[in-house]
């Protein structure tokens, strides 16, 4: 029986329908304000510049409006802290996106963590994750909130299942693992230092590889049945998990691209909307 395909891109374009009647009701209401989400590319990295541009158009497709601040590769630390806390202070903005990354001169962390929490639409702040981490009100990290998203669209049963995370960045592993736990899965966090990662894999009935090496994982350490959710991209559009012997073998699984990609950006906008509806409505 061949795999369910977790089809993000198709859920982004549906919940972007919903979102667009959103945020037409929310002009109505507020007498013609929309959402907008301000967006910080520091530097000149291609990449970064790329994915600010798709989050930009992701923001057109809604009906929302984009702040784009772009700062030079010299920036410091203090700089960029006080641009956040411009942000911060301006009522009309209700989401701060800091592209990551920053160049090395700048304290990344400090900076993520300027951001108020009413406006963290990416969940990148301690706070934020301290607060998801314990069932508190939050903006959940857009990759991993992303995939849960994904999961409860197409009913993927969670609960009592054994979840295997392969990675552990903190705006995506760690808070992916803790999303899992939360919605009572047995969780194990695998990285690349793990010993026996072949077979602690093999165990997952849900596995998410995040863990940023191409093709790390290898489909035949995947068990009969598992839902597989890769949230790695690397170039020729492959991702964490050697994905292409998995279509008769997996349950169900995101693709590369088109996956866990979509639902990233979509959750971003989401969580703007949000945030403007709680200060606009």
């Amino acid at each position: 029986m061949s795999a369910v395909v977790l089809d993000g891109k198709a859920v982004a374009a549906q919940t972007e329908a919903e979102l667009l009647a959103r945020v037409e009701k929310l002009k109505s209401q507020s007498g013609g304000k929309t959402p907008i989400l301000a967006t910080l590319l520091v530097g000149d990295d291609p990449a970064s510049a790329t994915y600010v541009k798709m989050k930009g158009n992701a923001c057109k497709r809604v009906g929302m409006d984009s702040l784009k601040i772009e700062m030079p590769s010299s920036t410091t630390t203090e700089e960029l802290l006080t641009k956040i806390e411009e942000l911060n202070s301006n009522p009309d903005v209700h989401g701060i996106l800091l592209q990551h990354p920053v160049p090395p001169q700048i304290d990344e962390r400090a900076c993520f963590d300027a951001i108020t929490l009413s406006k963290d639409v990416d969940g990148v702040t301690c706070l934020g994750f301290g607060r998801m981490a314990m069932g508190e009100e939050a903006y959940g990290c857009a990759t991993p909130q992303g995939i849960m998203r994904l999961l409860a669209h197409y009913d993927i049963e969670i609960s009592g299942k054994h979840a295997v995370v392969v990675g552990r960045s903190p705006i995506l592993g760690k808070p992916m693992a803790q999303m899992l736990l939360q919605k009572h899965a047995t969780v194990t966090i695998c990285h690349s230092r793990t010993r026996n990662l072949p077979e602690i894999v093999a165990m997952a009935d849900i596995l998410v590889g995040a863990v940023g090496v191409r093709e790390l994982i290898k489909a035949d350490w995947v068990k009969e049945g598992a839902v597989v959710v890769d949230a790695g991209y690397h170039p020729g559009g492959v991702g964490d998990i050697e994905l292409s012997a998995l279509s008769e073998k997996a349950s169900a699984y995101t693709p590369v691209p088109g996956g866990v990609g979509p639902m990233t950006i979509n959750t971003l906008i989401q969580q703007t909307v949000m945030s403007a509806e709680k200060s606009l409505g």
